[in-house]
């Protein structure tokens, strides 16, 4: 216990969202003490994703708040009761949580947790501003030099793996490609098609020719990412833009019955309707891997008569800690390129900038640098 009494809280760099849909504000915060089943990190490298833009743009979001959750960091210290960890351990933050321990981690079906839906409330933030708790990103907040978070939330990972560019697996990486191989199950010899080409996107195309399929159709109006997903796998490239007709209709020219396998990766409940579509309708299957709460258009039931499938996939369908420890192995043994999806480097204080290369589809994914690894 005595060990716990020591520690003290850390003042550190953090960006901190004041107010939804304004710039983020480099500020001195205070990092606390873990508490119990906590565990304190020092952020390596953190990348920001599309859903932090949309959280900072989202006026229902509980602000002032630290945002961030795809990063790699090393255990700084740990709090009471927490056994899987110690200082030094390299471990990357995980948006779905594996306690290991309730009847959804159990179940080998899925990858949910029970406390996936008990991350940190804003009154247990473990970051302060000027006098204010700040939110963290799904109990994370990773773009900070320092964070706490629960044992739960956190991964272990090979003790080789340079953090740097390991970074990526966190979310978008292991997100798309998991979908691929345990949502879609895809086979060798298939045909597929992947809608949108961000970081989800490209890796499920990744994944694709990773499972052997011979030809993989990648869709996005943004055609600068055509070049990235054909060193990726893709074989063949639309642009809905260049089109006077549904893309499902060119998809099904192209393949006569349709692609065995599609996966919508945009979050656009339209491009999820088409992606649909675009499958055979004897066993095609249709992975969603994008987030929406609009609603999508409804199916009639001889859209499924035949076997054909309509799933989502979070996460890749990876359980927390688990995926990411494969997903980091996988790419230390050659087996996944991670390389290919960094466009830019960056530090913390340009953060509003790598949002903005985002925002604008401008990057793939930019490695924001928090603190040195030692």
């Amino acid at each position: 216990m005595d060990v716990f009494l020591k520690l003290k809280a850390i003042r550190c760099r953090a960006a901190v969202a004041w107010e939804p849909g304004k710039p983020l504000v480099i500020e001195e915060v205070e990092v606390a003490p873990p508490e119990a089943r906590e565990v304190r990190v020092k952020i390596v490298a953190t990348s920001p994703c599309r859903s932090d833009l949309t959280f900072r743009s989202h006026d229902l979001s509980n602000f002032p708040m630290v945002l961030g959750h795809e990063a790699s960091a090393i255990i700084e210290s740990v709090g009471p009761g927490v056994t899987e960890f110690q200082p030094g351990d390299k471990v990357m933050p995980i948006s779905m949580a594996q306690c290991r321990e309730c009847h959804l981690c159990l179940n080998p079906k899925g990858n949910l947790c029970v406390k996936s839906w008990n991350r940190q409330p804003a009154q247990h933030s473990r970051i302060t501003c000027r006098g204010k708790t700040l939110q963290q990103h799904w109990g994370l907040g990773t773009f900070s030099e320092y964070s706490v978070m629960f044992d739960h939330s956190v991964g272990k990972i090979n003790p080789a793996a340079p953090l740097y560019e390991v970074c990526p697996i966190s979310c978008g990486i292991t997100t798309g490609f998991g979908a691929v191989v345990n949502a879609a199950k895809v086979e060798p010899g298939s045909t597929c098609a992947v809608f949108g080409l961000g970081t989800v996107g490209l890796a499920a195309v990744m994944g694709c020719q990773v499972a052997g399929a011979k030809r993989v159709i990648a869709v996005d109006i943004n055609p600068g990412k055509f070049k990235t997903a054909e060193i990726l796998g893709a074989t063949d490239f639309l642009n809905p833009n260049d089109y006077d007709k549904p893309i499902d209709s060119v998809i099904r020219d192209m393949t006569d019955v349709g692609v065995d396998y599609s996966l919508e990766a945009s979050g656009n409940v339209d491009l999820m309707d088409i992606a649909f579509k675009s499958t055979s309708r004897v066993c095609g299957v249709c992975v969603i891997m994008g987030w929406s709460d609009q609603w999508m258009k409804p199916l009639k039931p001889v859209d499924l008569i035949c076997n054909r499938t309509l799933r989502g996939s979070a996460v890749g369908g990876y359980k927390g800690k688990d995926g990411i420890a494969f997903m980091v192995d996988a790419y230390m043994e050659g087996k996944i390129k991670v390389d290919k999806f960094i466009t830019h480097h960056m530090n913390l204080e340009e953060i509003n900038e790598a949002i903005e290369l985002l925002k604008h589809g401008k990057s793939i994914r930019t490695v924001v640098t928090c603190s040195v690894s030692s």
